[in-house]
């Protein structure tokens, strides 16, 4: 009898005989660029997805739920027929849906800290802030698809972009950019605060006020006096004009202008606040 055996080696590729090279030579590899790591983390947050597909649950059915209740329940009342309210509605719609779930970016900060998987990403010879840049940056993907998921709704419902193609997608870009910013605020309050819960209390304290005091439903023309000082200066009623411009191919350049100006200032703002605690954690 002869005796078989099974070799249990790992495939020789070229990048495993590269790095057996390298570490022949006592050479260290070449530290990752800060966009190189960035972008790694953010495909851990797009295979986080993968993983446990119920996260998308929240920018899938939560938008379809908010387009048709507000659509139906006020079309009516407030500008006589819904397919006309809807012309309105749904850029403010699109604009609360996704902004509201930023906070789902401080929640998964949050979650990484309690089980230490933050305190082993500190410790790699990586840029710093790539790991919460990287988990922004697959938070994107939720916000887009967010985005495409009420404008289908939308357009089955009766919504006709003026701006054509080109305004829809100018809108969203223009949302994402805020968005992107925006859920710095999330981030560093995931740094912050102990508990989940605590995270999520907290958003939903400040983005309430924000999304409903706004322009998202109506014209602020209609509300009284006192209250419209304090809209017409909310960032998402700026945001949502700049939005509802672009896809009804009637951009506002000072709503655009100062939708960026926002952003940068929520990046600075927020983004260094962040690093700080990032740093001290």
């Amino acid at each position: 009898m002869t005796a078989t055996t099974t070799d249990t080696s790992p495939a020789y590729t070229p990048a495993a005989e590269s790095l057996h090279a390298v570490l022949d030579a006592g050479e260290q590899p070449p530290r990752p660029s800060a966009l190189s790591a960035s972008l790694t983390f953010g495909w851990r947050a797009m295979l986080k997805i993968k993983h446990v597909p119920e996260q998308l649950f929240d920018v899938t059915a939560f938008p379809i739920m908010m387009t048709l209740m507000f659509t139906y329940l006020f079309g009516g009342a407030l500008a006589g027929s819904t397919t006309q309210y809807l012309q309105f509605l749904l850029p403010g719609i699109l604009v609360m849906s996704v902004v509201m779930i930023t906070m789902y970016t401080g929640l998964g900060v949050n979650i990484d800290i309690e089980k230490g998987v933050f305190d082993r990403f500190r410790t790699l010879p990586i840029w710093r802030p790539a790991a919460l840049v990287g988990a922004l940056l697959g938070d994107v993907f939720r916000y887009s698809t967010a985005s495409a998921v009420i404008l289908s709704v939308g357009l089955i419902l009766g919504f006709r972009p003026a701006g054509g193609v080109g305004g829809v997608l100018a809108g969203i870009g223009l949302l994402l950019v805020f968005s992107f910013a925006f859920s710095w605020i999330w981030t560093m309050f995931g740094l912050l605060l102990r508990t989940e819960k605590s995270v999520m209390s907290v958003s939903m304290m400040v983005l309430f006020p924000l999304t409903f005091l706004s322009s998202v439903f109506v014209d602020p023309a209609t509300m009284p006096g006192w209250l419209q000082a304090f809209v017409n200066v909310n960032p998402v009623t700026i945001l949502s004009d700049a939005v509802r411009g672009l896809m009804m191919g009637a951009p506002d350049g000072s709503d655009i202008m100062w939708t960026f100006i926002a952003s940068g200032a929520l990046l600075a703002v927020f983004g260094t606040l962040t690093m700080r605690l990032y740093n001290r954690k």
